[in-house]
């Protein structure tokens, strides 16, 4: 079980974003005021990298957009991953972070799957062994899911293409929708994250489609 540390972050999760954003093809602002909104973490199974699925609103528009950001912190540089990277920090007890949109990180990819098909179970953002019980994931297709896959950036969010043609979508830009499978899917995840005014919505965050519909 990964352990939440109340330290100091510096630069903050925010201020990465607020540099990283804009060089994303989904952002839809030019100067981002990201605030935090909600999400959710996973744990590696080895203990080694730290799983988080930010949802933050940039309120840099009169019409604030909210945001999935996925994220892994790795206490090394990850190879091959140079133009994944948000940016370092300096975290009070570990030292320094490197940190990685989380899509091209392989161990977020494995959890996120293992999220999916039932086998692993979503961690409270802030809270050291607590369940986040908002969060929703079904699988309703056949076999085990390739975690090798190719990433694709574009307007609407981040496609993950395994070589049998499964895709999981990240919506990037998230909207309130119901809590239920969407249509044509083979899985999805979904959650809760509070809107400018704090009152709660949920919607999709992940959508999987198989190659050959079940």
């Amino acid at each position: 079980m990964a352990v939440i540390h109340d330290t100091v972050l510096k630069p903050t999760k925010l201020e990465l974003l607020t540099s990283w954003l804009p060089s994303r093809a989904w952002y839809r602002g030019a100067a981002p005021r990201p605030a935090k909104a909600g999400g959710f973490r996973l744990d590696d199974p080895q203990g080694e990298v730290g799983i988080e699925f930010l949802v933050v609103t940039d309120a840099a528009s009169p019409r604030p957009v909210t945001y999935l950001v996925p994220l892994t912190y790795r206490g090394a540089p990850l190879d091959g991953a140079e133009h994944a990277l948000v940016g370092t920090m300096e975290h009070g007890v570990l030292g320094q972070r490197w940190v990685y949109d989380g899509c091209h990180d392989p161990v977020l990819v494995a959890e996120l799957l293992a999220l999916i098909e039932g086998r692993a179970r979503a961690q409270d953002q802030n809270t050291s062994g607590l369940s986040a019980r908002d969060v929703v994931a079904s699988y309703h297709g056949a076999g085990p899911l390739s975690t090798d896959v190719t990433v694709t950036d574009d307007r609407d969010g981040t496609t993950l293409t395994a070589p049998d043609g499964t895709t999981l979508r990240l919506h990037r830009v998230l909207r309130p929708a119901p809590a239920s499978l969407p249509q044509g899917a083979t899985g999805h995840v979904s959650a809760t994250w509070q809107t400018p005014d704090g009152t709660p919505a949920r919607g999709t965050l992940a959508t999987l489609h198989s190659a050959t519909p079940a």
